[in-house]
């Protein structure tokens, strides 16, 4: 549950030097050992992996020779407009960037035009989410490439999203499944912990993960979350409810919710150990975000407006907001026009002849 070592990729290995530095190789079989001079954990040894693999030494120094989109890669991490975005944000576009400089990275970026840029984000059609996260970290680097005169031409303008496919989305949770989860995991547990804080703070799991003591003020927790490059604060009562389970824990030092001996979890960690959780209280098919929407068709059918929604969410627009609105105000409305329905009936019925005689005497 908690943060568990990744398994080491196949013939990369460290070594520590004499120095007390740690270098690591690629060595396939009994061949030649090919360093990799890029830092640990970044897109630039990844590919540097990758091509070690298939027997390609890196230029001499490590670094990426200038004009190549390795080369552009490197420059744009050194920008404020790089740095400005948030770490997960960071993370997503690294791991994309990684599989960019395996396939191209030695190519001149200013080869790269809107037809290369069609056909990669076209090989990822199977996946429309890949596709349009891939679109999005390369608008960002051809945008700042482009105001940094590095190009004439941003190779990203014009080229759409893919459509997004229909559907409700995740599943959201019925009231019985989270009374079932909650009578599997008792107060006490650490597995109570976790739905609680996601179903009484409305938190997004990436947040959830992070919200602690140190956001809590005379009951009212204050945490800042990002959406869409935006940050917005969002102001949360503790209930009563939520209290108890906090209280009786366990939680972690910094963090609500942990894993075992306390250890705080990341969004991904923690999405993996809740759909354990859930199994275990024989619920399947459910995630931490399908909470969330319980959260707010609970407020929204309790008759809270679209601010009040986006005060509690984080959201911003009015959009999100109002489709839980108007779905409550669907399922009220529908109540009441039935109510209307037998009235107008009693209304408008035309009494037969033997209903009249009986009505006169």
């Amino acid at each position: 549950m908690d943060h568990m070592p990744h398994p080491r990729p196949p013939h990369l290995h460290r070594q520590t030097t004499r120095h007390g530095k740690t270098v690591w190789y690629v060595r396939v079989d009994h061949g030649p050992r090919i360093r990799i001079r890029a830092a640990y954990g970044t897109a630039a040894f990844d590919a540097e992996y990758r091509a070690a693999l298939q027997g390609e030494r890196p230029p001499p120094g490590g670094k990426c020779r200038e004009g190549t989109l390795a080369w552009l890669l490197e420059r744009y991490r050194e920008t404020s407009a790089w740095r400005d975005l948030s770490m997960a944000t960071r993370r997503q576009r690294e791991n994309i960037f990684a599989g960019v400089i395996a396939k191209a990275g030695s190519e001149p970026y200013r080869a790269v035009d809107r037809k290369s840029i069609t056909a990669a984000r076209d090989r990822r059609a199977a996946t429309p989410a890949q596709a349009r996260n891939f679109l999005d970290a390369m608008r960002g680097l051809f945008r700042w490439a482009l105001e940094a005169d590095l190009v004439r031409v941003d190779p990203t303008a014009g080229v759409n999203n893919p459509k997004r496919k229909k559907g409700a989305g995740f599943p959201i949770w019925s009231e019985d499944e989270v009374e079932q989860y909650q009578r599997y995991w008792p107060v006490g547990t650490k597995e109570r912990v976790w739905i609680d804080v996601l179903l009484y703070t409305g938190l997004r799991r990436g947040d959830a993960v992070a919200v602690g003591r140190q956001h809590v003020r005379d009951g009212i927790c204050t945490f800042r979350t990002e959406k869409s490059g935006e940050t917005i604060t969002v102001t949360i009562p503790i209930l009563p409810i939520l209290k108890a389970t906090l209280v009786a824990g366990p939680t972690g030092e910094l963090a609500f919710i942990c894993g075992s001996r306390g250890k705080p979890l990341t969004k991904e960690s923690f999405g993996n150990v809740f759909k354990d959780a859930c199994v275990l209280a024989g619920i399947h098919g459910k995630s931490a975000h399908g909470l969330r929407k319980v959260g707010a068709t609970r407020a929204a059918n309790n008759g809270a407006t679209v601010s009040q929604l986006e005060a509690l969410f984080g959201w911003s627009g009015g959009g999100m907001a109002s489709l839980y609105t108007r779905n409550a105000d669907r399922a009220r409305l529908g109540k009441e026009a039935a109510g209307l329905l037998v009235q107008n009936d009693l209304a408008t019925a035309i009494p037969s002849p033997d209903q009249k005689v009986r009505e006169r005497t």
